[in-house]
């Protein structure tokens, strides 16, 4: 056999050696990182929340042209801003008889949303600005900045909205 050929099977053994050892290596550090991040707590579990009262029915008299925002509860702090993550409540109802359509006052859950991203509807986007954690204010909300023409589960084309919401906490 020539030295040129075991020179070659030497090369090749120490790179096989070294491809086991890498990747061994490799194998550990994956087993290791997901054993410690199975002990450590998750962000996705959601906190329980404060379940409140079912809050009165308001049906707005006439035809509602524009957004309509009333403070029931002032809150305190901070007011939240277009970019701020929100943590809500919300009671709606269908402003033409005062059916729920949606809500979460009565379940243990939060509604979580970044305020002013066009994650939720515009009356919503528009009408949550400014309020304070703490704070409970009704939104009517016209058709054209809810859903429009469309209908949406329990939500006919056309219809307006009112919402009782409560800024829960503002997240930073």
């Amino acid at each position: 056999m020539s030295s040129t050929r075991l020179r070659d099977r030497i090369f090749a053994g120490f790179g096989a050696l070294l491809f086991l050892v890498t990747a061994s290596a490799f194998t550990i550090g994956v087993v290791v990182d997901m054993v410690q991040k199975k002990d450590a707590p998750t962000q996705t579990t959601p906190q329980k929340e404060e379940i409140l009262p079912v809050p009165e029915v308001y049906k707005p008299e006439g035809d509602v042209t524009e957004l309509q925002t009333t403070d029931l509860t002032e809150g305190t702090g901070d007011a939240a801003k277009k970019g701020d993550t929100v943590v809500m409540k919300y009671y709606g109802t269908l402003a033409s008889d005062g059916t729920v359509f949606d809500e979460n006052y009565t379940k243990d859950t939060a509604y979580t949303l970044k305020l002013g991203n066009g994650e939720v509807i515009s009356g919503w986007d528009q009408g949550l600005v400014g309020m304070k954690a703490g704070g409970v204010r009704r939104l009517v909300i016209p058709s054209d900045l809810a859903y429009g023409e469309a209908s949406r589960g329990n939500i006919p084309a056309n219809a307006d909205l009112v919402f009782a919401v409560k800024l829960v906490r503002i997240q930073k």
